[in-house]
């Protein structure tokens, strides 16, 4: 709770730092016969001092071997919903210093409209995702079930933007995605202890709803975990070697998992044991148990 309210206060108070994808800028698709270096471009537009820069290599099958194609987006000027041809000139004359034959196929740009629709759009796509779950969920489980996940996800999802808002880093359309992958890797982990949870209310009648939670996350305990950390050392690699391209959409996985796995066994749990669940195989029965009593479970 003390964490998403500070996750609150934070988006609330600096907001987020929005990326080219949102904001509006230019694209610039160069064509090199020179291998891309990521760095190197970068290293040749800092002079321009144009601001919020992203470049990122385009790989294709249909590419020549020798034909190396990267994206160089540049975020709007003063407002304007395009640069000026003169900064355009600029760019691609620091770029010539890396390869003097580099062609530029094609310049498009992003306007402040076109930005706040895809604002619009994934807004709505992570809400069509929570909404699907919790559909799925309350006709494969019960309401309250279905009512503990999305909680348990508005929680992850919260964090996340949380995270991003507290240390100001590039909010694009790839977090969004990654926004979506973290709830179906949370979902995952969610119905894998309910699942458990619905088998030990008709396994345990005797036993209240508490203990049943207990005995359910301890035995899919070590399935969670392994899957958490196994995840997280594949995450960990594509953070080290993977380059900036990448960096913000494994940095919000890394995160999600964490938080994903923690929302899982002690959100989504302690919610349904506040709602309680009111099922026949749940409720206890006085003549349960009494023919084999003498034997512990």
């Amino acid at each position: 709770m003390v964490a998403m309210v500070i996750a609150f206060a934070s988006f609330l108070i600096q907001g987020l730092n929005f990326g080219i994808d949102f904001t509006g800028g230019t694209s610039i698709r160069t064509d090199s016969a020179i291998p891309v270096d990521v760095g190197a471009y970068r290293a040749a537009l800092e002079t321009l001092e144009l601001g919020d820069i992203s470049i990122a290599e385009v790989n294709d099958v249909l590419f020549d071997e020798d034909q190396h194609v990267a994206l160089v987006r540049v975020q709007a000027q003063e407002g304007d919903e395009r640069i000026a041809s003169e900064t355009i000139e600029a760019i691609q004359s620091a770029l010539r210093t890396i390869d003097p034959d580099m062609a530029f196929p094609s310049v498009e740009s992003v306007g402040p409209k076109v930005s706040g629709e895809l604002i619009q759009t994934s807004i709505i796509a992570v809400a069509l995702a929570v909404i699907a779950i919790l559909l799925y969920i309350w006709l494969r489980f019960e309401w309250q079930f279905a009512v503990g996940a999305v909680l348990a996800l508005s929680h992850d999802v919260i964090l996340t933007i949380g995270i991003f808002s507290e240390l100001q880093i590039k909010f694009d359309l790839a977090i969004i995605a990654a926004l979506l992958t973290i709830v179906g890797y949370s979902i995952n982990d969610t119905v894998i202890v309910f699942d458990r949870v619905r088998e030990n209310l008709r396994k345990y009648k005797k036993k209240d709803l508490k203990e049943v939670l207990n005995v359910s996350i301890n035995e899919t305990l070590s399935r969670t975990l392994m899957t958490s950390v196994t995840t997280m050392l594949a995450l960990l690699a594509l953070f080290t070697l993977g380059g900036d391209v990448i960096r913000g959409f494994v940095f919000a996985m890394m995160w999600g998992v964490l938080i994903g796995t923690y929302s899982s066994i002690f959100v989504a749990s302690a919610i349904l044991l506040v709602l309680g669940v009111k099922r026949d195989w749940s409720k206890k029965d006085p003549s349960a148990g009494t023919k084999y009593g003498h034997i512990e479970t």
